[in-house]
């Protein structure tokens, strides 16, 4: 049976299901369909099915000819999980946020995985990509795949291997960007090298499941503690006096031994305000408190307030209240140059305002209307930027650095812009560093 499936995979004529449609599943499935695979991508979102079978793309740095090639290489988009049985690979994709407690919700994988259970058989591989806690794979999608009577390493194999996705840069692609596999067992190791060689340009096997989603999680957690340790930073500079961006560049120059991390106004995207706090979980099972983690991510989860904090003063300042005062927010995209919401600190500062009494709008052009969020919920659409449009607002809080900004006129027309992302070098009056 591995055999048999290796073979399909190396020659192509292996079917692969992606499940979860979203920035990682989307970029696989064209990824799998340019090199000559058949796809099927599964999805519980109606709308984005519809808008995928229309050739049209819902991501903004995804072309929709990108769609439409894949069409032509029969590509197509599904909500019905029980064509599960057709494909041969069955990749998840799905999200692996926190609950109201900060801890692991991995219903979105459970879920999923229980839909297409009853339609699993003998001669799939299945691979997660979700990001999770160490034993996840083992503990969660082993014994689903076992109770269907499959006996994983010999008719059915398992696989987690990492995303590794960063929407928006264009210097590395899902073909690049080196993949790392972790199997249940030797032969689902080598099947798990076997799905992703012809789409990866660099496989880099590791000898267990719980290495690689331990592999993932410590890349986002060495991203999440330095971001932490600078936003300190950023903070006792302040008090100081001192720009720490300046002292960055400064810093920067040195060529060994210093990476640059950069402040902000909190932590985006799915994976680095939300990963560490699964190996943190996970390791209290272990009898450990993983301090060092947990301190970071009260830093990081802290910036939002820091920057509200300092909008209140500088307002202050000008003799202005926070309440009933005009304040626009500049980017709530979570990273700039894309229209990606996850996490986005720009959302928790416009939350703050709000509840502190500000009349609060935001400007973006990769985000023309406020879109519909879990846990998030603005009736806005973007304010078209004009230097009287401008003028009219009593602050302008830079929470995402697009390039689409003109920061020279924003500069020219605004009675404060509080810099959350270091953007104005120099000293200004009507500028204040967050």
């Amino acid at each position: 049976m591995k055999k048999l499936l290796i073979n399909k995979l190396s020659d192509k004529s292996a079917k692969i299901g992606v499940f979860g449609l979203g920035y990682v599943g989307l970029p696989l499935v064209l990824r799998y369909s340019q090199i000559g695979f058949k796809v099927i991508g599964f999805d519980v979102d109606s709308d984005k099915v519809r808008k995928l079978n229309k050739n049209e793309s819902y991501i903004e740095h995804i072309e929709s000819k990108k769609i439409s090639d894949a069409y032509l290489n029969g590509f197509e988009a599904t909500e019905d999980f029980s064509r599960a049985d057709e494909v041969d690979a069955l990749i998840l994709c799905v999200p692996t946020p926190l609950n109201k407690y900060r801890e692991p919700d991995l219903s979105f994988v459970t879920n999923t995985t229980d839909m297409i259970l009853p339609y699993l058989r003998a001669g799939q591989v299945l691979s997660l990509e979700s990001t999770t806690y160490p034993g996840t794979t083992e503990e969660e999608l082993v014994p689903r795949v076992t109770s269907r009577g499959l006996s994983v390493g010999i008719d059915f194999f398992v696989v987690y291997s990492p995303e590794r996705e960063d929407p928006g840069n264009s210097q590395f692609e899902t073909k690049t960007i080196p993949k790392v596999v972790g199997g249940h067992t030797a032969s689902c190791l080598e099947v798990g090298k076997a799905l992703y060689q012809p789409a990866i340009d660099k496989i880099v096997p590791v000898s267990s499941t719980k290495a690689a989603e331990m592999t993932k999680l410590l890349e986002n957690i060495h991203r999440a503690v330095n971001i932490g340790l600078v936003n300190e930073m950023k903070i006792v500079a302040d008090r100081m006096g001192i720009d720490i961006h300046e002292v960055i560049r400064a810093a920067s120059t040195k060529p060994f031994g210093f990476t640059p991390y950069y402040p902000g106004p909190g932590l985006g995207g799915h994976c680095i305000p939300i990963d560490p706090f699964y190996l943190t979980w996970k390791a209290r099972e272990y009898d450990l408190n993983t301090r060092f983690i947990e301190l970071a991510g009260e830093v990081n989860t802290s910036m939002p307030r820091w920057v509200v904090s300092k909008t209140m003063d500088a307002l202050n300042e000008r003799g202005k209240s926070l309440k009933g005062a005009k304040i626009l927010v500049l980017g709530i995209a979570y990273k700039k140059n894309v229209d990606d919401m996850r996490e986005s600190p720009a959302v928790v500062i416009m939350e703050l305002l709000q509840e502190k009494g500000a009349d609060i709008e935001y400007s973006d052009p990769h985000v023309p209307s406020f879109p519909h969020m879990r846990e998030h919920n603005f009736d806005l659409s973007s304010v078209a930027l004009s230097p009287d449009i401008i003028s009219s607002y009593d602050a302008l809080i830079l929470t995402t650095d697009h390039h689409k900004f003109d920061y020279p006129m924003l500069q020219e027309n605004a009675k404060l812009i509080v810099d959350t992302r270091g953007i104005y070098l120099e000293p200004c009056e009507n500028i204040v560093k967050a």
